[in-house]
């Protein structure tokens, strides 16, 4: 399984960032960092923007869903059965999503740890392709202000914010509690408030115990996402813009007729 992992993910990724160096000597290794990151990002698009779309839609569905919850709360079948068809009738599968984002664990992983160690301070020759050469030399200097292979708490603060804003545009809000609101509420919450309020502060003392291009790495994967979300949203906007012009153009011929 590793063998695999470093044949067919890390190595090529890591080829993927040393030939981008090299190819583009006048960049510091922070701008080619953000360049590589967007890169990957635009090659995985096709399957993360599946996920992302399952994910906006059904977050659309959710007054749907509840008012199914509601009305069938003491029939668990017959829920169920009614969940799947309004899965159907929206042609979503919501496993689908979980599937997507589990085939590109591996390259966020490799990406991490490429970043982590910062791949440009010692130049593992061994696992270079024969077209791709060592750079003679890698400025360390983003934007010649922070050197990417130390720790920079600019650089760290600039991903917990990022994280904060790409969790607060693309997680639902909890449901309002209410009086008949249980153990799934309370839990809802719970775990919105530690998503939007917590994560970001382990993400800024990874990124600032780690180095500043695992930081890089970490704010450009995130406005990514942020502006794959904005894409899918004005496209499902389109969509659904174009369905109901298309009713009330049928129901125009309709009463001609």
């Amino acid at each position: 399984m590793r063998y695999l992992y470093n044949t067919f993910i890390y190595e090529p990724l890591y080829n993927g960032l040393i030939f981008l160096a090299d190819v583009l000597p006048f960049l510091d290794a922070g701008v080619i960092i953000v360049l590589f990151t967007i890169i990957v990002k635009l090659v995985l698009f096709p399957l993360s923007k599946k996920a992302v779309r399952t994910q906006v839609v059904m977050r659309l569905m959710e007054p749907e869903m509840k008012a199914i919850k509601e009305k069938y709360k003491d029939d668990r079948q017959m829920q169920a059965v009614k969940m799947m068809a309004l899965y159907k009738e929206k042609q979503i599968n919501p496993f689908s999503s979980i599937f997507l984002l589990l085939i590109q664990l591996p390259i966020i992983f490799a990406l991490y740890s490429i970043f982590y160690r910062t791949g440009f301070t010692s130049i593992n020759a061994d696992i270079l392709y024969s077209f791709v050469p060592v750079p003679e030399t890698v400025n360390l200097m983003f934007l010649g202000l922070v050197d990417v292979t130390q720790r920079s708490i600019p650089l760290a603060i600039l991903a917990a914010v990022s994280q904060f804003f790409q969790i607060k545009f693309s997680v639902p809000k909890p449901p309002e509690k209410t009086e008949k609101g249980g153990f799934q509420e309370d839990f809802a919450r719970s775990m919105h408030m530690q998503m939007k309020y917590v994560l970001p502060v382990v993400i800024l003392f990874i990124a600032y115990y780690a180095t500043g291009a695992l930081a890089i790495y970490w704010t450009t994967s995130n406005i990514f996402m942020i502006g794959q979300e904005i894409v899918i949203r004005r496209q499902l906007a389109k969509e659904n813009g174009s369905k109901r012009s298309g009713s009330g153009d049928d129901k125009d011929n309709t009463k001609k007729n």
